[in-house]
């Protein structure tokens, strides 16, 4: 079970970051042995060389990496598959989120924003940024994406609490609403091919079907994925993005709203440099004893890839550049991970944070909180975390 004190929680825009180093023995969270990864050039190899895989962290005598059962763990998820067992998972979604898949789908993403900030500019002041806009537009999204219906949506963020469990739920009670979610996904994929649309989970069955011989129980990990996983990052990085910019950048928020292209250097920045949660490390396994930043790392040990550190890395990202919120990366970001298990979702998330913070600036240029950042709730419970409720006045 979780020990973390709400009270001492921060912004996520003021975590600490160790100086990013060469490769050093640490431990998981439950205190098995593991090497911590920090430094840009290390991490990128790491995400990106075969040779760390995350199948093998699933192995009957591999150290637990959380002590209930989520869906992040869950070993028929695509994310921790390796080798041709991920790439044929893979190939069924690849299409479906190119930048030209994207860019068809910008004009009615916007008509969502904007149908969002109709509804807002109708509320009393102040009014709750995350109930009005933050949540609902993500859960819009992929809902249209996904042919999902009203009652999906109504159950998407209880699902979503328990398939990303921080450990403060029981591992019963995380188990009963994963079979539910389960049987949902399942019953989806049976819908899907029985009338299919022109949907993504209709595309994902042709896709399955053309390549063959998936296991289902794949296919079903990657639906559920693919609902909860659509909506609770992009929601997430939204609500983060609003209290960093109107609660300490309130000076760059007029220039969100006249630049579109501004507002995406801003958007890259922010994923960038405001991680989703308290997490310190995505997790590999080494199959062989491999050199890494001039350290050998042993096979069999559990690498904890420190994209935060890395994504903060000085040799890469000057110092001076860091918080110039409108100034290209300097190198690609790590927040979407690299190499084989790149987010498939990468360039959908930024365009949705792209298009709802400029035109939430450009409609709203005098949006300020309502109440001192400090004073912020958090949503917790999960492992990504941001604010449960955020007033704002326009």
């Amino acid at each position: 079970m979780t020990t973390t004190d709400p009270s001492t929680l921060v912004p996520l825009h003021r975590l600490h970051f160790d100086e990013p180093g060469p490769p050093r023995p640490g431990e998981l969270p439950g205190g098995a042995p593991a090497w911590l990864v920090s430094r840009y050039a290390d991490v990128r190899q790491v995400l990106s060389d075969p040779r760390f895989g995350r199948s093998q962290l699933y192995a009957a005598d591999a150290p637990a990496l959380s002590d209930v059962p989520d869906l992040v763990n869950n070993p028929d998820l695509m994310f921790n598959q390796d080798g041709p067992d991920h790439l044929r998972l893979r190939r069924t979604l690849r299409r479906a989120f190119t930048p030209r898949a994207v860019a068809r789908w910008r004009p009615w993403i916007a008509a969502i924003v904007e149908q969002l900030l109709d509804r807002l500019e109708d509320r009393p002041q102040p009014a709750d940024i995350v109930e009005e806009f933050t949540l609902p537009l993500p859960v819009a999204v992929i809902s249209r994406l996904m042919g999902l219906d009203a009652s999906a949506r109504d159950r998407m963020r209880h699902w979503s609490e328990h398939a990303f469990s921080d450990g403060s739920h029981s591992g019963e009670e995380v188990e009963s609403v994963l079979k539910e979610f389960g049987a949902f996904g399942a019953e989806l994929l049976t819908e899907r091919r029985r009338a299919p649309g022109d949907d993504l989970i209709s595309s994902l069955v042709r896709a399955a079907d053309e390549e063959g011989g998936l296991p289902e129980a794949q296919l079903v990990s990657l639906v559920c994925g693919l609902v909860v996983g659509g909506h609770d990052s992009t929601m997430t990085m939204l609500g983060n993005a609003l209290l960093y910019l109107l609660g300490e950048r309130p000076e760059s928020w007029p220039r969100i709203g006249a630049d579109e292209e501004a507002a995406g250097r801003a958007a890259d920045r922010l994923i960038h440099l405001v991680p989703l949660g308290d997490d310190r490390g995505t997790a590999r396994h080494a199959a062989v004893d491999t050199e890494v930043g001039g350290v050998v790392i042993p096979a069999g040990a559990v690498v904890l890839a420190d994209c935060g550190a890395a994504n903060r890395d000085p040799a890469v990202f000057p110092r001076h550049t860091r918080d110039d919120l409108f100034a290209p990366l300097e190198a690609p970001t790590l927040s979407f991970g690299a190499g084989a298990h790149y987010c498939l979702g990468a360039w959908l998330a930024r365009t949705e944070l792209q298009i709802a913070l400029h035109r939430l600036s450009a409609r709203f240029p005098g949006l300020r909180l309502a109440e001192p950042a400090d004073a912020v709730i958090w949503r917790t419970g999960t492992t990504s975390r941001s604010p449960r409720r955020l007033g704002v006045r326009w």
